[in-house]
């Protein structure tokens, strides 16, 4: 099995997936920024090749350094595991003719309104929400909907790029600050009152193998707009609590609707005053160690078992579900 690896160097846990398909017996190409002679020494060792490319997100550059890695030898997988990375990799990934998320998984999982779109129409619970690159459309929504609601750029990962307005002051002020009056476009979405937390799996085609749920101490989007604020995320070892079972229920039905088959995911979720909302998901792992702490609270190596559903293995052993964590 040989498996194309985006960005193997950067940032450092990148380097935990080209171990752990090394370890499932995986011939591993590395493509990326950086030199190979500025990684450390296992993660030559662990690397069968590798690319210097100027950018990973030049999709035509992408694309010829695959062709030519190709023209050497058979290419199995191309993986991806950043935000910024997962939309050219499945464009040249199609390209190429190698299997994996596809173009229409990758935009929908990327692309907020056209997200929520599509899983509104299949019933599941989101916050009224639409994508503009007009300043006068905002102010309708606005009108239509009430505040306070949020303003963030279309393919914004967490609260990156976001802004809160509670009245039309404020509205002008994120119209102003997102470029909207220049021509960006913008996702605007209706503020959620509740508590925030989120559903993380390792999916293998199309069903949910390994379940991970946490909670944001506080939300996102508070904790990124306060400096002095600590955040902390907490993940339960209690995902069979009845008081659960919507969560994963939601999960399972977009992971489905999105035509997401084998990848992890990363989905966000409101509970409050108008019941469980779905905010949004990324055919990614969540971030900031995320999968360490998973990893530590139940005594496994989630990044083996990734490799191994991306080579087409059995899982090996699974979550112990012993502790809880943060």
């Amino acid at each position: 099995m040989h498996v194309l690896f985006v960005e193997p160097a950067f940032p450092r846990n990148q380097r935990e997936f080209v171990r752990a398909l090394d370890a499932a017996g995986a011939g591993v190409t590395g493509i990326g920024e950086r030199s190979i002679h500025d990684m450390d020494h296992d993660l030559r060792n662990w690397l069968s090749g590798y690319e210097q490319v100027s950018s990973v997100c030049n999709e035509g550059e992408m694309l010829e350094t695959v062709r030519r890695i190709q023209s050497r030898g058979w290419v199995d997988r191309l993986e991806a595991t950043i935000e910024a990375h997962i939309q050219p990799a499945a464009h040249v990934r199609e390209a190429a003719g190698i299997p994996g998320t596809t173009p229409r998984t990758a935009f929908l999982s990327r692309d907020k309104p056209a997200m929520k779109e599509v899983l509104r129409q299949a019933g599941i619970a989101c916050a009224a929400s639409t994508g503009t690159d007009s300043a006068q459309e905002a102010r309708e929504f606005a009108r239509e909907n009430g505040y306070p609601l949020i303003v963030k750029p279309r393919d914004a990962a967490g609260a990156a790029g976001t802004w809160r307005a509670d009245n039309d002051d404020e509205l002008e002020t994120a119209i102003r600050d997102s470029g909207l009056l220049d021509g960006a476009s913008v996702a605007l979405e209706e503020f959620i009152e509740g508590h925030e937390g989120f559903y993380d799996t390792l999916t293998v085609d199309g069903h949910v193998r390994y379940e991970f749920i946490s909670h944001y101490y506080p939300n996102v989007l508070e904790a990124m707009r306060t400096r002095w604020i600590s955040p902390q995320l907490v993940t339960t070892n209690r995902l069979e609590s009845p008081d659960y079972g919507e969560v994963r229920e939601m999960g399972a039905r977009v992971i489905r609707e999105l035509g997401i088959g084998t990848s992890a995911t990363h989905m966000e979720w409101f509970f409050g005053p108008k019941g469980l909302k779905f905010s949004e998901i990324g055919t990614r792992p969540p971030g900031v160690g995320t999968w360490d702490l998973y990893c530590a609270a139940n005594e496994f190596d989630l990044y083996r078992e990734w490799a191994l559903a991306v080579i087409g293995g059995s899982p090996s052993v699974g979550p112990t579900r012993r502790y809880a964590a943060g």
